[in-house]
């Protein structure tokens, strides 16, 4: 849609609010046995699979793939009763560089390949560099493109230059899904993540994402309630339903549940699903199955037994 400054203009956040909201959440909501195992798997289902470090390796890059296509052991799943599902994770992010990499190695999988873009994770290098940048990622398979903003844009209040940077990079995109990055932590107050994240929206964005997960301060329940309750208004004006996906710190299975909690909360049960939700996240997967190990024998075992790369 076209930019509306005037839309943009007059959000506001309630802070105080906001922090009661949030505050909340855990002891008023939470799921114990068959029903936690439940939203685990449902959380399983949605988490982008991620490596993002200096030191990747295409034989890492492999092993990530290799857990995304059966991210949960098969005798849990047995004991759960969910042996006959296929169960996979939302997508796998990498890197530009092993984009090819991870598409031979899912391939026939169903599971696309997200790749991070645009100058990840600062977003400073030259906007023709940046539109190559995706292009570059489509043409070695990448179905989904993680970029990241130009966060003066927001900080400076420049949202015509957010709103055609963003649409640059819908354009460059093509057919593939593209999810701003807002780096919500270098955006200073809740009023910049909610007119920044609008804006992204009005200019074409499948999802919006929390963070890089490079920043100091990275996902957050009281950023995401601003996200969330930016994707319902967009949704009650326009009709049309934006994915979200929170990115970095996200590390326990009791994490995640609260964010779960949040989504069906502010958003309902749609945005619980893959196509709506996402979840950055390398180490979470760990967690989630030794808690659904937990579930199925009584006991805990050794974090280093789930390991995924």
């Amino acid at each position: 849609m076209a930019l509306d400054t005037g839309w943009v203009a007059e959000q506001r956040v309630n802070l105080s609010a906001s922090e009661r909201r949030v505050a909340t959440l855990p002891g008023r909501r939470t799921v114990k046995k068959d029903a936690q195992a439940a939203w685990l798997l449902k959380a399983v289902t949605c988490i982008d699979l991620t490596t993002l470090s200096g030191d990747d390796t295409r034989e890492r890059v492999q092993r990530l793939c290799a857990k995304a296509r059966h991210p949960v052991r098969q005798d849990l799943l047995d004991a759960m009763g969910m042996g006959d599902r296929s169960i996979t994770t939302g997508a796998v992010c990498v890197y530009h560089r092993f984009v090819s990499t991870a598409v031979e190695a899912l391939e026939g999988s169903g599971i696309p390949v997200a790749a991070v873009s645009t100058g990840f994770p600062a977003g400073l290098v030259p906007h023709d560099v940046k539109l190559r940048e995706i292009e570059a990622s489509i043409a070695d398979g990448a179905k989904e493109i993680d970029i990241v903003i130009t966060r003066e844009h927001v900080l400076t209040g420049n949202w015509q230059a957010l709103y055609d940077e963003m649409r640059d990079y819908r354009e460059a995109c093509g057919e593939a899904h593209v999810k701003a990055i807002l780096a919500t932590g270098e955006l200073k107050t809740l009023r910049n993540v909610a007119r920044a994240s609008l804006v992204c929206m009005m200019a074409g964005a499948d999802f919006i994402k929390t963070s890089t997960g490079k920043e100091g301060v990275n996902a957050t329940l009281l950023v995401t309630l601003t996200m969330l309750r930016m994707i319902r208004a967009y949704e009650e004006r326009t009709g049309i339903k934006i994915g979200y996906k929170p990115a970095g710190g996200i590390s326990t299975a009791k994490d995640i549940l609260n964010y779960q909690f949040l989504m069906k909360e502010e958003l309902g049960r749609e945005w619980l699903e893959p196509d709506l939700f996402r979840i950055g996240a390398s180490s979470l997967l760990a967690d989630i199955e030794r808690q659904l190990e937990h579930h199925v024998t009584g006991a805990y075992s050794a974090f280093n037994r789930h390991a995924i790369g």
